[in-house]
């Protein structure tokens, strides 16, 4: 951006804070009122419920320490990160009364959680451009920094080869480096994405939609399908949860715990080392009872061998083709932002024989390698559908490409 839009930007930010600011104290009169009104009606008996799962919550929490209270998000104070996020909000054309503290407070999240990755490579990159043209040199620069980032070599190779070709075409100045960087990462993200013909993933309705949630062991797999059915579930699609990694101690616990937490209801079997295409049949049958929307699979993150893993993806799959063929059905890969490259390797070892569809990105919190996400596309072709930057069940969203490319340059 440049620095009339900045400042016209930030103008409109601060209306959309002042918009916000009113609404919120609006809403907090509304609530209170109708607490008072709920306190009146309430009567014995759900107060006993209300106990009883207040020492079913105390247990869960205790147990899975990571996991936030679904509480109300508040707005913060009117500073930087309210101020980027609102102008990033902006330059995709909303309008200053259509922005939710909810969307604020995701872009602040996001753009925190890839600072690590920021200070890896773009802070260091803008201290070297400053203002000054574009050189040979400081694209040498900028291949280390994006190599060491794990945006990986084709995307690499990508960047640079189409900065020096502008570089010997003309006189490229910091800020329309910058410019052009991000567009060139964006259009790297972008191209899997729109070769899949669906910009952003969700359930069709009319049809059964099967999502596999696949990915090995460690990544957040199974924390990742609990967010997913949440945000199904407040999304307003029938959704139900079908805990197929029956191998992995403690995952069907750790799954009835995120089904509780989002109100989606898990069909599971408590046997040992249960049969996994067995759990799926099971689900299956209630979705299509439930005229269910979405059905969310979690499948065993590793076995004895690779080929024990392909195979019960591919016994699960035929399983699906049977009991409902004209289902939807998605094979979304779950990785690990901080693994970096060893992600990259495992997005290549499924890509070949899951049938992927798509990826969700985890963990860009706290990491220097949220540049995976560039290889992910580029040298796996998969589309990212779903990234996460936050433990909170709210902290998993439909993937953005220009949001996320503004979060990783966002020093400029």
């Amino acid at each position: 951006m440049t620095n009339n839009e900045s400042d016209s930007s930030r103008e409109w930010a601060s209306q959309a804070y002042a918009l916000l600011k009113q609404k919120q104290e609006l809403k907090k009169q509304e609530q209170v009122k109708a607490e008072e009104l709920k306190a009146e009606e309430q009567v014995k008996a759900e107060e006993q419920v209300k106990a009883e799962e207040q020492v079913k919550a105390e247990v869960n929490k205790k147990n899975y320490s990571n996991l936030q209270d679904d509480t109300e998000v508040k707005l913060g104070e009117f500073d930087d990160d309210f101020t980027w996020s609102a102008m990033v909000l902006a330059a995709q054309g909303k309008k200053v009364n259509q922005i939710s503290i909810d969307e604020i407070d995701w872009l602040s999240k996001l753009r925190r959680g890839l600072e690590e990755t920021r200070k890896g490579f773009v802070s260091e990159l803008l201290d070297k451009l400053g203002d000054d043209p574009l050189t040979p040199e400081s694209l040498d620069d900028l291949e280390t920094l994006l190599i060491r980032a794990d945006v990986g070599i084709d995307s690499t190779d990508k960047v640079i080869n189409s900065l020096r070709k502008k570089l010997n075409e003309e006189v490229v100045g910091g800020e329309e480096g910058i410019k052009f960087l991000k567009d060139e990462l964006r259009a790297i993200i972008e191209k899997p994405i729109k070769n899949s013909g669906t910009n952003i993933l969700a359930p069709q309705k009319g049809k059964l939609n099967v999502w596999l949630i696949v990915g090995v062991n460690g990544v957040g797999k199974t924390t990742t399908l609990g967010k997913l059915a949440y945000l199904s579930s407040k999304s307003n699609y029938k959704t139900l949860i079908a805990a197929a990694d029956t191998f992995r101690a403690a995952a069907v616990e750790q799954l009835q715990v995120w089904g509780d937490r989002s109100k989606v209801d898990v069909i599971s079997n408590q046997s040992k080392n249960a049969d996994p295409a067995a759990v799926v049949f099971d689900a299956i049958i209630a979705a299509k009872k439930r005229k269910s929307d979405l059905l969310l699979v979690d499948t065993a993150g590793r076995l004895q061998n690779k080929n024990n893993l392909m195979d019960e993806l591919s016994k699960i799959k035929k399983i699906i083709d049977k009991k409902v063929p004209d289902a939807i059905i998605e094979s979304l890969l779950v990785l690990d932002a901080s693994q970096g490259q060893n992600g990259l390797k495992q997005a290549k070892s499924f890509a070949k024989s899951a049938n992927l569809s798509g990826a969700i990105i985890t963990k860009l919190d706290g990491t220097s390698r949220g540049g995976v996400s560039l290889a992910v596309s580029a040298e796996v072709n998969l589309p990212i559908r779903f990234i996460g930057a936050g433990e909170g069940i709210k902290d998993l969203r439909p993937f953005n490409s220009f949001e996320f490319v503004e979060a990783l340059l966002a020093d400029r």
